[in-house]
This record gives C-alpha cells, sequence and structure tokens, in this order.
C-alpha cells in the first residue's frame, strides 16, 4: 500500500515477508486513515466555498459550524482584522476559532459519523467570546486547507478548484512555543496557487525582564538558517503614545481619546532602538468630544442643548437642562429686552456695558492658551444673543414665557432689533416683517417654540464654527458649504454641526497639547473635512496625519514606546519572507485571557518598568509547482 504526498502522488512500499500479514494490515489502516483525510479535506473545501459564494453579496452574520467543533466566520476590510497585528493583508480571509458550545451541537454529536463535514449550520449570534483551538487542531485544519488548495489534489473530488481567501485559526498557546495564531495565504500564478505562506504567531509575556529579549544579529541568522538566504533587510516600526485621555473621574466608562505616532525605518541595527529623524512618520488622532478638561467644553455642552431640542423635535419628548442656581432664561431675557428697550429710546448708558460683555459671547469658559485661536466673535445679532440667554431654559413653559416676551415686543415696536444679512430663522422672517409693522400671528404651542429655539441655536453654532475655521484661515467659506448649508432638513444641519465641532476638538487638542502651528493644521483640516463629507460622525475614527519624526520627538522621545518591532525579510515578489519580532504594553492577542496566555509570567509588582508582551511572527513557503 501506499502514501500520500503533498503532490499527490503515491510512495509504495515492497512487501517483505515474513513481515506481510502486518504490513498489509498496516496498509488497509493507512488507506482507511487517507480516505478519511481525503473526505475531511474536501469537506472543507466545500464548506469554505459555500461560505465564499454566500459572502460575496454581503458577509454572512453567523459563523459556520464544521465536524461540531470548529466555527468559521468570513471577515474582510469593512470590520476589524483580529490580525491586523501580524499580517497587512486586505482580502477577505476565513477566522477559525472553537465552536461556541450550544445544545444544537450537543445533539449532533450523538449522530456523529465518519464523514467530514458533519453540519454546516449557521450558529446562533450569540458568542461569549474568542475561543481557540488547541495548536494541534488548527494544524490539522491549516494542512486540510492546504489539501484544499494545492491543484494537483484533484481525487478531493471538489467540483472548482478556485483561489480560496487566506485562512487564520486561534490557537490556544498550549505548546512550548505559546503559538495563538496558524494562517495560510495563497500565492497565485494569476487565477492558479503555485504555494502557500504558512504563518505561526507566538506569544510570551508580559515581562521587564529584557534578558528575554531577542537579539537582532541571533534573528537575523536564524532567519537565513531558515530560508536559505545570505541577505536580509531589516525595516522598524515604532509607536508612541502622545496623548492618551486618562478616565475622568467618578465615571465607569474610559474616553477612547488618544493622539500617538507611527515611526517606520529601515536599517534597524539593535532592538528597542529610537527611530532616526530621517523615518517616515504618521500621526494618529482619536479624539472624542466632551472632556471637561477641553477649552471648549462651554461650547460642547451648549452643543448637547442643541442636540436635545432636535431630539424633542424628533420624538416629541425634551431633555431640559437643570435649573440655573444664578438667574432664569426668563429673567435674563427680562433684562436684555429691558436693555434694548432703552437704546431705543436713547437712554442707553455706559452702565450698561458690562451687560453687552457677558452677551458678547459664548467662549468665555475658553481659558487663556487658547483665546487667541477661539476668540471672541463681537458680531452676535439679536437672535445669537437671545440663544445665550435662552440656552439655560428649563422647561417647555419657560421656553413658551420667553418667547412670547419677545413677540410682544416685536409686535409693539419697543424693540427694533439689527440680525444678520441672509438669516434664515423663523423668528429672524417676524424681525424683519416687524420692521414694516405687521407681523403675522404666531401660535406659540405644539413644536413651535422648540423648533424656533433650534433654530437661532444652530444659525448661531454654525457662525461660530465658521469664524473660527476661516479666521485661522484652515478653510474657506465654499468649502465649509457642505456643513453650513439649510439645504438639507434640521436634523441632518444639526448631524453636520456635530461634525464641525469634532474637528474644532481636534484642531483645539493639536494646538494646545502638541503647538501645532498653520503649516501642520491646515492640512489636518482638510483630511477632517474631506473624511466628514463623505461619512457620518465617527469619534471614533482615527485621522491620520504624515509629519517629520522632528515634530513631536519632544513628546516621546524619553519615554518607551507602545510598541516595537522589527521585520527581517529575504527574497522577492511571492519568494518573499519575513521574520517579525515585537514588544507591545497591551496583549498581542484578543483571545489571551479566554486561553489562559501569559499564566505563567513573572511580573514584579513593585518595578516602574514597562511590562511588555513579546511576539514572534514566522513564515515558511509551500510550493506546489
Amino acid at each position: 500500500m501506499g502514501a500520500l504526498n503533498t503532490a499527490g502522488s503515491v510512495t509504495f512500499f515492497p512487501d517483505a515477508s515474513p513481515f506481510s500479514e502486518y504490513t498489509e494490515i498496516s496498509g488497509r489502516a493507512a488507506a482507511m486513515a487517507a480516505e478519511r483525510r481525503r473526505r475531511a479535506g474536501g469537506g472543507l473545501g466545500e464548506l469554505l466555498l459555500r461560505i465564499r459564494e454566500e459572502g460575496k453579496d454581503s458577509i454572512p452574520e453567523h459563523p459556520y459550524l464544521y465536524e461540531t467543533d470548529v466555527e468559521i466566520s468570513l471577515v474582510d476590510g469593512s470590520c476589524k482584522s483580529p490580525v491586523e497585528k501580524f499580517w497587512n493583508g486586505s482580502s477577505a480571509m476565513y477566522i477559525l476559532q472553537k465552536a461556541t458550545p450550544n445544545k444544537e451541537s450537543d445533539s449532533m454529536e450523538g449522530s456523529r459519523t465518519d464523514d467530514a463535514v458533519y453540519a454546516s449550520e449557521v450558529l446562533p449570534k450569540e458568542n461569549p467570546g474568542a475561543l481557540a483551538l488547541s495548536v494541534g487542531r488548527a494544524k490539522q485544519l491549516i494542512s486540510l486547507y492546504t489539501m484544499v488548495q494545492n491543484p494537483n489534489m484533484t481525487y478531493l473530488g471538489m467540483n472548482d478548484l478556485v483561489v480560496l481567501p487566506p485562512l487564520w485559526a486561534r490557537c490556544d498557546g498550549s505548546d512550548p512555543q505559546h503559538i495563538c495564531w496558524i494562517g495560510a495565504e495563497p500565492l497565485k500564478a494569476g487565477n492558479k496557487v503555485t504555494g502557500l505562506n504558512i504563518y505561526t504567531v507566538s506569544c510570551d509575556g508580559p515581562t521587564t525582564d529584557k534578558t528575554r529579549f531577542a537579539n537582532l544579529e541571533e534573528l537575523k541568522m536564524e532567519h537565513k538558517t531558515r530560508h536559505h538566504s545570505s541577505v536580509v533587510t531589516t525595516k522598524g516600526f515604532a509607536q508612541y503614545e502622545l496623548i492618551a485621555a486618562a478616565a475622568i473621574e467618578d465615571t465607569i466608562a474610559e474616553s477612547g481619546s488618544n493622539i500617538c505616532v507611527d515611526i517606520t525605518w529601515n536599517g534597524v541595527e539593535k532592538i528597542l532602538e529610537t527611530p532616526p529623524l530621517i523615518s517616515a512618520a504618521t500621526l494618529n488622532i482619536a479624539l472624542e468630544s466632551g472632556d471637561p478638561r477641553s477649552p471648549v467644553f462651554q461650547l460642547y455642552r451648549e452643543l448637547q442643548f442643541l442636540l436635545a431640542l432636535a431630539e424633542g423635535l424628533r420624538t416629541g419628548v425634551t431633555e431640559w437642562p437643570e435649573p440655573s442656581e444664578s438667574e432664569s432664561a426668563l429673567k435674563l431675557v427680562q433684562e436684555f429686552l429691558t436693555d434694548l428697550k432703552k437704546k431705543l429710546d436713547g437712554d442707553y448708558l455706559f452702565g450698561n456695558k458690562n451687560g453687552t460683555e457677558k452677551i458678547k459671547c459664548d467662549t468665555d469658559a475658553v481659558d487663556t492658551c487658547i483665546k487667541s485661536i477661539f476668540g471672541e466673535r463681537g458680531d452676535l445679532d439679536f437672535t445669537e444673543q437671545l440663544w445665550c440667554k435662552m440656552k439655560s431654559v428649563s422647561s417647555y413653559q419657560e421656553l413658551i414665557d420667553c418667547f412670547t416676551l419677545v413677540i410682544k415686543s416685536l409686535e409693539h415696536g419697543e424693540i427694533q432689533p439689527w440680525i444678520h444679512q441672509g438669516s434664515s430663522s423663523f423668528l429672524s422672517q417676524l424681525i424683519q416683517q416687524s420692521y414694516h409693522g405687521k407681523m403675522e400671528d404666531v401660535s406659540l404651542s405644539d413644536i413651535t417654540p422648540i423648533q424656533m429655539l433650534l433654530e437661532i441655536g444652530l444659525e448661531k453654532m454654525k457662525k461660530d464654527y465658521v469664524s473660527f475655521f476661516i479666521g485661522q484661515e484652515l478653510a474657506t467659506v465654499t468649502y465649509l458649504d457642505y456643513f453650513i448649508s439649510t439645504s438639507v432638513d434640521l436634523q441632518e444641519q444639526v448631524h453636520r454641526v456635530q461634525k464641525l465641532h469634532h474637528m474644532l476638538e481636534i484642531m483645539v487638542s493639536c494646538t494646545g497639547l502638541l503647538q501645532f502651528r498653520h503649516e501642520n493644521l491646515f492640512p489636518l483640516t482638510q483630511i477632517c473635512m474631506k473624511y466628514y463629507k463623505e461619512n457620518p460622525l465617527n469619534e471614533r475614527h482615527v485621522f491620520q496625519l504624515p509629519i517629520t519624526p522632528a515634530l513631536v520627538k519632544k513628546f516621546y522621545q524619553n519615554d518607551s514606546p507602545e510598541v516595537w518591532k522589527v521585520e527581517i525579510s529575504s527574497g522577492h515578489g511571492q519568494k518573499e519572507v519575513k521574520t517579525t519580532w515585537q514588544v507591545s504594553t497591551n496583549a498581542p492577542v484578543e483571545h489571551a485571557n479566554n486561553s489562559g496566555f501569559f499564566c505563567d509570567s513573572t511580573v514584579n509588582g513593585s518595578s516602574e518598568e514597562r511590562l511588555y508582551f513579546i511576539t514572534m511572527t514566522q513564515c515558511s513557503q509551500v510550493q506546489f509547482t
């Protein structure tokens, strides 16, 4: 009998008496094992092909079950890749992990046969976490995938030989190397698979013991020996955290804000070396609005009230601010109207100057270091000043009372307020009508007063943001037109104002924390605006700005990196193979806790040294032709 090799041929072992009977039994066992393996490979191939076909239009929402113990999901670029730290492929991929225990699989276990695919049913959506396979099981699945992709394995019985997406299997690290992932990526020549890249990712740590760190020369020599190469190249990568928003006291959730820099360079000379200044660098900015420490926090609170009004208009339920401990909104409006009446009567005295200063702008909470950037706007018209008074309104009735006072003053000609040209709010229209001594009747009921307040708030805040971006020469009115357009409904206008505020927070943070100047802020503004013209609000989005390391070196030169890695490579094109060694402050695999990784690590709790996880990614190739 014979055994199958990777090329699909059969190697025969001649009978040798007196062991012919033993050889015959062994041959039958080998043949049965080969048949089971053939059926397993064919079954896996058919299932992978089915998943691929069903995922052409949209990625399947649920994973698929293979042999009752393996869960297979298809992942593409629309979601975060679980292997992005180890593999930079951008195509769709299969992710294999241990199946979540469920009653269905338990009942199926009893009716299991020797067939390769016992079930390909869609699993329930609920998944308590990523569960890893044993390293042995993962290697077995990679072996079957290799058979499926091998064009010489025609006897598997698959109808079509197609190039399948790469496959990655989560591992539990139970082997001596602590392997946490094994992956396989097809090598192609046109539509034909010529071989595979096989990846193994091993993890260790956390540790402060740098004697456990690799030696660069030893890594290079090991790579040369494994791949029979005489020449290797090295590429370095380091990530430094510049600004990390700490958790706000007395809250459970931490802020997702972070500013870090990624630096890459060629010609690494030693492990953990500081990147040279000639390196390429990218600033990564993810900033969530609403940090009380932000110099524009009061503007953020103003925006939150605007959002509450918009939500009230949409749902019919409005959440009003808590009553102010100082003067009520109604009293502020009364004083405001009284001052205007005195001015119209010629009785406006210099003693009222403080009142005018008080309503001049709503950025009084902006601290000194930012006032020069987000300065006070001195051209607030009547409706904008009214908004500054009424934004503290604490009930629907108080809202009606405030607008009743304003409308009566307009009807009786007691005030003739000035408004910006082009103002389109309903209150602005009433004011324009009052200039001619005739106003339409206004019914302050239902959603009308809420919409009136929302409109004047929108106009005021739009002008605040436009004043900043134009004043700092970061954008033109034409480029801002999308964000301030009135051709869309009020809800969409509010959404676009949210985008303006998020961009403002980014600019203010980069100015106040990183001391960015116009030459850095301008391209960052263009990147943000381009993104927000095409995408909805997303404060988790990471904006990336190419910079020189010198621009932020002072923030990281005395700090340790969050991630540092060296990539050793040899060969070219599809013959290229890489070895990557990395240290990181965060666990490199998301299934570490579920799989019991790192439990044997020794950590000195009193040490102030940074704890690092160590990750090694190795690549080998299997050639089919």
